[in-house]
């Protein structure tokens, strides 16, 4: 099924051209009909199938952007996907005029999201904690909300989120549309929908069409041999990407800083980072500016990386439901994808239990025979001190790059846009010509800091 298909505003027609989105996802597919139509929806689907454009559109499409006031919230476990989903909703919305779409997230300080609520926005995407704490402080408008989105609800209830959702609820108008998305649909999701929701339409997005395309191995490694065993196979298969995931943050450390040691280009997440060191360290990554990144589970929230060749279970995951968030990182968008498992004997136990899930027999493999070194990442990453809140967006930046500094196109890579700073991944080669170009020149007519982003 087509986007064209739907009965949409132009401006959104407009966004969807933009980012090239033209033929819907099953969930998408199953799903936005009864969203645009006004009724609530309760969908179970994975990790890249597309349900935040899915409930992007719907909330963009109720919106009235001549309205000054907050008419969408999205709820979201974590930080890093509360980020992910503002970029997702800014994008569609590029072509609606004046909408403005808010982030407020825990992990930094209250006093500036007090003061970005002083104009209201019209969506306000955030986590449960931060958003009661608002609330409380009578900061965030909830009378006006057309629409209340759960995004991840069964993380939401794991992570004990469930009281204040409720209480974040009862300030919502009830003539509200809920759309709740899910990977799981336990007893809590469902009693959560029968709360919040009237006769919602149910979606379950599971056939074989859905599910990504991954090619999994396990790899049979006692501890002391796994980082050699993980050098292995990222250089048998020297992927453009990769996140190795461990289980603790002390391991992510050390996994990390023992790849740095041997020369691969890598970067570490980690439940320790500042809200702004891990969003620089996902934006390298997503960039290019880094081959590498080892994880945590919770640290990897949000992460978006479409063309994800690989995933590397360092330490298999402690649940069967937390395995396939991991690996489903990979093979998304249509793509195919590859899950590396490095398994202890006190592991196999847990490689049979997802195998038995996932109704496939487990695929042994002996760890290949270390060839070559790592090469370096194509591109580095430059920040300019200026961003959404100095009007600079993409093109301004891209201009100046291929004007005055005189970079090829090809030379510039992803480009990010935050409140107030912009991130350029720049070819390798091509550095010390646009820091110099960029430093010499005007962005806009106006002069920025700029410098190479390093650990």
């Amino acid at each position: 099924m087509l986007f064209s298909e739907l009965n949409l505003p132009a401006p959104l027609v407009e966004g969807l051209a933009d980012v090239e989105y033209v033929e819907m996802t099953p969930v998408q597919a199953a799903s936005l009909p009864t969203i645009l139509a006004g009724g609530d929806v309760v969908a179970q689907a994975h990790t890249g199938s597309g349900k935040t454009a899915a409930f992007a559109l719907g909330l963009l499409a109720a919106l009235d952007p001549a309205a000054t006031t907050l008419q969408g919230l999205v709820l979201c476990p974590t930080r890093e996907l509360a980020d992910q989903v503002s970029r997702e909703i800014r994008r569609l919305a590029r072509a609606l005029p004046n909408v403005k779409v808010l982030t407020l997230c825990g992990g930094i300080p209250l006093r500036p999201q007090l003061a970005s609520l002083a104009h209201e926005p019209h969506v306000v995407v955030g986590t449960p904690g931060r958003l009661l704490e608002l609330l409380e402080k009578g900061a965030l408008p909830l009378q006006a909300v057309k629409v209340l989105v759960l995004d991840e609800a069964d993380r939401m209830l794991d992570m004990g989120f469930f009281e204040v959702i409720d209480t974040i609820v009862r300030s919502l108008p009830g003539s509200r549309q809920t759309l709740l998305f899910s990977a799981t649909i336990p007893e809590g999701v469902r009693s959560i929908s029968r709360r919040l929701q009237r006769r919602p339409l149910a979606v379950t997005i599971d056939d074989a069409q859905a599910q990504p395309r991954i090619a999994q191995c396990f790899f049979e490694v006692e501890p002391p041999a796994k980082t050699a065993a993980l050098c292995a196979l990222l250089l048998e298969h020297r992927s453009a990407s990769a996140v190795v995931f461990c289980n603790t943050r002390q391991q992510v450390r050390a996994v990390a800083a023992e790849l740095a040691a041997r020369g691969f280009p890598v970067l570490a997440v980690h439940g320790e980072l500042e809200q702004r060191e891990r969003e620089e360290m996902l934006v390298r990554f997503a960039n290019h500016s880094a081959t590498v990144l080892v994880a945590s589970d919770v640290a990897a929230r949000g992460l978006d990386i479409p063309e994800l060749a690989m995933v590397v279970n360092y330490e298999l995951a402690t649940d069967t439901d937390s395995h396939l968030h991991r690996i489903g990182r990979t093979g998304r968008a249509g793509r195919s994808g590859m899950a590396l498992n490095l398994c202890a004997a006190s592991e196999v136990p847990r490689a049979l239990a997802i195998a038995n899930s996932q109704s496939e027999a487990v695929r042994w493999a002996p760890v290949p025979v270390p060839a070559g070194r790592p090469e370096p990442a194509p591109f580095v990453t430059l920040v300019v001190d200026a961003g959404r809140q100095d009007k600079l967006r993409p093109g301004d930046l891209l201009g100046a790059l291929t004007g005055s500094a005189g970079l090829p196109a090809d030379a510039v890579g992803k480009i990010d846009v935050f409140p107030t700073r912009t991130y350029v991944a720049i070819a390798r080669a091509m550095r010390d010509r646009a820091l110099a170009g960029l430093r010499a020149g005007k962005i806009k007519g106006r002069t920025f800091r700029v410098r190479e982003l390093v650990d």
